[in-house]
């Protein structure tokens, strides 16, 4: 083993320089496997450094795979096998486009691939040094659990302040009647599990959420998809599939509706509920985008009462999709049973990231961030709308919030082809087909408002339609 060049006064810590010293000789094929370590004592005189030093350094490095630890005899080199080089994905032809592909995508589109039909906000638009300095906060309180599984339905100041935030949306809840989740999905999950069996006819919004579809075709259940307008479902095409397939349950979103961006109306509101109760079903409303709406607006479980409607609200648009956190209000006997799946499928929700959501909520910065944040998206939306006009798309309506705008590419019937030719560009686009409840073809696309502003998107939706001119 070469001697490593140790700076004190580097600013970075010694036990850090000895690691990458080590492990740079091991790439370099200095250290070969099988080659015994200097001993601790003797590495410690050698550099000046202290023995707790070393053994931490070479702690690591067992961890990491580079370095074996033989009781009695010291620390050896390992034999470390290289692994084999994940094969590029390569986009699927037209027709094989599905969701998992879609999020498979999105999530591995790395820094140069450009997510234009992503759910979800840039880094930079999130409130990265907020989140920071809640978990700064956490690790200095001894208090905070990190260690223990946290209380079945979830930590319990923050299903305390739930009550107060879903009461400015007319929502009446109890802190007993809400189950945190590890964000909406796992919500939809668990919903699925309590009313959904296998056959089951299920009502969802056509066009809807591609990642539920998905969800509930895992569970063996029947989509019957509701045609969606820009006031919310078609009600009078509800009330006639409602009387023919005997629903249990209507998967929806009522706000910032996804993939079309659009917001239920008070009027349809009401005819849903007038059906639901008619119908004897329930209503699942997915309202995981409700903090990016600029004003007042229309929810079922307002005027419910959360007697027939399950809420589901999320923290992971706005504050984190790497800490996920959402929940469920429902009936209290609702919310019990899907505490008892939380359990079983999960056992609990994180405390510490619950415990960062309730501080952000709590210490007045949330409301003004996401007030900045409205605001941003405002302005994007309106630089995509005209991007969208110049390239001769039409929107399925002007958004008043959110993420979304849900265009139609003209001369298509069906958008999966344009798709595939933007994926090879690493420009991943959502096709209407994944939106459809039957995989139905379609010529509208989803995109999202901010990285609708590339240049790189505009320059190929021109490309494309100048070759179906």
């Amino acid at each position: 083993m070469q001697q490593v060049s140790l700076s004190p006064d580097s600013g970075v810590p010694l036990v850090d320089q000895i690691v990458h010293a080590i492990r740079g000789q091991i790439d370099d094929r200095l250290l070969r496997p099988g080659a015994r370590l200097a001993a601790i004592r003797q590495f410690a005189e050698l550099h000046g450094v202290s023995r707790f030093t070393v053994v931490e350094a070479y702690d690591r490095l067992v961890a990491q795979g580079y370095l074996q630890s033989r009781r009695g005899s010291g620390f050896y080199v390992a034999h470390r096998s290289v692994p084999e080089r994940t094969p590029e994905r390569v986009p699927l032809e037209p027709g094989a486009f599905d969701a998992a592909w879609l999020m498979r995508q999105a999530l591995d589109a790395g820094s140069e691939g450009l997510r234009a039909s992503a759910g979800w906000l840039p880094r930079s638009w999130l409130d990265e040094e907020g989140l920071r300095r809640q978990l700064r906060a956490i690790l200095r309180n001894e208090d905070s659990n990190l260690s223990d599984y946290g209380r079945p339905q979830g930590y319990l100041p923050l299903r305390e302040h739930l009550p107060f935030r879903l009461a400015e949306s007319g929502i009446a809840a109890q802190p007993s009647q809400i189950v945190l989740t590890h964000g909406a999905t796992q919500a939809l999950d668990m919903a699925i599990h309590h009313f959904v069996r296998r056959g089951d006819a299920v009502l969802v919004d056509d066009p809807g959420y591609f990642s539920l579809f998905g969800c509930l075709r895992l569970h063996g259940a029947r989509l019957i998809g509701v045609p969606w307008t820009p006031e919310g479902p078609d009600t009078a095409e509800l009330e006639r599939l409602a009387a023919e397939h005997k629903p249990k349950v209507y998967f929806t979103q009522s706000v910032l509706h996804n993939p079309t961006g659009a917001c239920l109306s008070p009027a349809n509101a009401y005819r849903i509920l007038q059906c639901a109760e008619r119908h004897d079903f329930h209503i699942v409303e997915d309202d995981a985008y409700c903090d990016l709406h600029p004003g007042q607006t229309t929810r079922l479980a307002a005027l419910d009462h959360l007697d027939r409607v399950v809420y589901i609200g999320s923290f992971s648009k706005t504050l984190s999709g790497n800490l996920r956190s959402g929940f469920v209000a429902a009936r209290p006997d609702i919310a019990d049973a899907l505490t008892d799946i939380k359990v079983l499928t999960s056992l609990a929700t994180p405390q510490a990231v619950e415990e960062v959501v309730y501080r952000m909520l709590t210490e007045g910065h949330y409301r003004k961030y996401v007030e900045r944040l409205r605001t941003r998206l405002g302005e994007a939306t309106a630089r995509a709308l005209r991007m969208l006009e110049r390239v001769g798309l039409t929107p399925f309506i002007a958004p008043q919030g959110g993420v979304f705008i849900w265009a139609r590419m003209p001369g298509l019937d069906d958008a999966v082809a344009l798709a595939a030719s933007a994926a090879r560009e690493s420009i991943i686009l959502a096709p209407g087909t994944l939106f459809r409840p039957q995989s139905q073809a379609s010529p509208l696309i989803r995109f999202n408002v901010v990285y609708a502003n590339d240049v790189r998107l505009e320059r190929f939706l021109a490309r494309a339609l100048d070759k179906l001119a």
